[in-house]
């Protein structure tokens, strides 16, 4: 067995997420609750099959952002993944709805962070282990780092 970390490329400005999944027809159910959840979004998907054709299935109303999606994915060779990159929405917008997809297994991640998957690779194929999701924590939150993040929720709109 073979270790692998995989740096995924997330396009200025956008978040993605990360998922197991398990059948065919995800990369459409997740391109419906996307299109339908988060209206304004600009979205790319793919999924990895892990039987039959084993093809990257792609949807999305981004070309440029189904392509990361799709290079992503191929880059981490693992089956049964699916990857979402979206612009002008949030993963908190729609991770409910995804969670609820009937083919979603797990999510790994949901982030705008710099993010490494760690791939094993055997002789009949790769698999994700887990994922390195931005940096490692430098301290821990003073009452003005608390009073800047009640600032910060509030600005963006997240709290009143």
């Amino acid at each position: 067995m073979e270790f692998k970390s995989v740096r995924i490329e997330i396009p200025e400005g956008c978040n993605v997420i990360l998922g197991q999944t398990h059948f065919i027809k995800t990369a459409e159910d997740l391109y419906e609750i996307v299109a339908t959840t988060a209206l304004q979004a600009k979205f790319g998907i793919a999924f990895t099959e892990a039987s039959g054709p084993c093809l990257i299935r792609k949807e999305g109303n981004d070309a440029g952002l189904i392509d990361a999606c799709v290079k992503n994915l191929n880059e981490i060779g693992a089956g049964h993944v699916f990857m979402i990159i979206l612009k002008n929405a949030f993963p908190i917008n729609i991770l409910n709805a995804i969670k609820n997809c009937p083919e979603v297994c797990s999510i790994y991640c949901a982030t705008a962070n710099p993010l490494e998957v760690i791939v094993a690779v055997t002789e009949q194929g790769s698999g994700i282990l887990g994922v390195v999701d931005g940096f490692s924590p430098r301290g821990v939150e003073t009452d003005p780092d608390k009073a800047d993040r009640k600032e910060f929720l509030r600005k963006i709109g997240y709290k009143l």
